[in-house]
């Protein structure tokens, strides 16, 4: 048995009721009340998660931009210092190493973050094409981030520091934020479909920072929550999950993060011309939404199929706490991917029957 590793909070997540699973690794908190109501408190108040796990990966030097051009699919040369960018970096045949949030701290200093079960992966992989004038660092284990959120995130937030958080724009970010006395970046990124900050700080601060924002919180109802509800709120959003939506056999044009992926850009990436021809062309697979029409729930790695022929697969499904229904995402062929699609998803030893709908489930209202 390899031991699991815990984030710099693991000690008090006793404290608070966690109840703990083996997540690619690491030993974390599945709930803390309950999915549903951890669900339900980001999407009406606000939630307050350990992403601790995350990977961050600094590279800095006066090849920096060059370097990062050539190995993610977006284009970093439109970036400014306090900018942050969704990106993905691929194999030469187009599948997905990662996907990952780019920083841009300074001229020539971007912050990585990467998925947890990938982060020696690409640290491998970025040392592998690494040229020129770049330092590439991986700094994961001295650093802990928490993830603010909900439509009342920047009430809370806001309590705890001087700045004006309505500044920070979708995609940007503030670096040195004293939150209370703890200095951290934070950003307005968000993995949840609701507004909301990441909040990135030296791990000896994580469990300072964690018990200040659930304090200041508590007028607003703010919960502790954990992995099951990031999973389901991430799912009604249609954000992408490493490892189910995206992997090195699924690449970012199949799972629908096209917009991510600047082929025309001056400088060639890994994974380009594969990429450029799915584009252009369409791929050969999809991901679609799709609900059941028969009661049962699609889960991850479950055979969909048209009559006989089988032309997919489930890769998240669930009950939707918002929508409370029993929806899906899978990959199918392209053919069979228009929305009222009729098709049958094999649970257990019954094919029940569903059909495509358009995603996301679920978009947060706007004021």
């Amino acid at each position: 048995m390899t031991e699991l590793k815990r984030t710099p909070l693991f000690e008090i997540y006793e404290k608070y009721g966690a109840k703990t699973i083996d997540f690619g690794g690491w030993e974390l908190p599945v709930q803390f009340s309950s999915i549903k109501e951890e669900h339900e408190a980001v999407r009406m108040k606000a939630g307050l998660f350990d992403v601790s796990h995350m990977g961050e990966i600094v590279v800095k030097g006066s090849d920096s931009l060059a370097y990062l051009q050539k190995i993610v699919t977006n284009d970093v040369s439109k970036l400014s210092v306090g900018g942050a960018q969704y990106t993905a970096m691929c194999y030469e045949n187009g599948g997905t190493v990662d996907d990952l949030l780019v920083y841009m701290r300074d001229t020539n200093d971007y912050l990585l973050v990467v998925n947890a079960s990938n982060i020696e992966k690409d640290y491998d992989w970025m040392i592998s094409h690494q040229e020129g004038d770049v330092s590439i660092e991986n700094i994961s284990s001295d650093m802990a981030q928490l993830a603010l959120q909900g439509p009342l995130a920047q009430k809370v937030l806001q309590k705890l520091v001087d700045i004006d958080l309505s500044e920070i724009k979708f995609f940007k970010f503030k670096d040195k934020v004293a939150i209370g006395n703890v200095p951290a970046l934070v950003s307005r990124t968000g993995y949840t479909g609701e507004d909301g900050f990441e909040i990135y700080c030296q791990k000896d601060d994580a469990i300072q920072l964690w018990e200040m924002i659930l304090e200041e919180g508590k007028e607003e109802g703010i919960l502790p929550c954990g992995l099951g509800a990031r999973d389901t709120l991430r799912f009604e959003a249609n954000l992408a999950l490493y490892g189910q939506e995206l992997s090195k056999d699924i690449t970012p044009i199949e799972a629908g993060i096209g917009f991510a992926v600047k082929v025309d850009k001056e400088v060639a990436f890994i994974g380009q011309e594969v990429l450029k021809e799915q584009k252009e062309n369409g791929p050969s697979r999809k991901l679609v939404g799709i609900e059941m029409i028969d009661k049962g729930i699609p889960r991850h790695g479950y055979p969909v199929f048209v009559g006989e022929e089988e032309i997919g697969v489930i890769t998240t499904g669930t009950q939707s706490p918002t929508l409370k229904k029993n929806v899906g995402l899978a990959l199918v062929k392209v053919d069979f991917a228009n929305l009222d699609q009729e098709l049958t998803v094999q649970i257990r030893k019954k094919r029940l029957k569903a059909k495509v709908v358009p995603t996301p489930f679920y978009k947060r209202p706007r004021n």
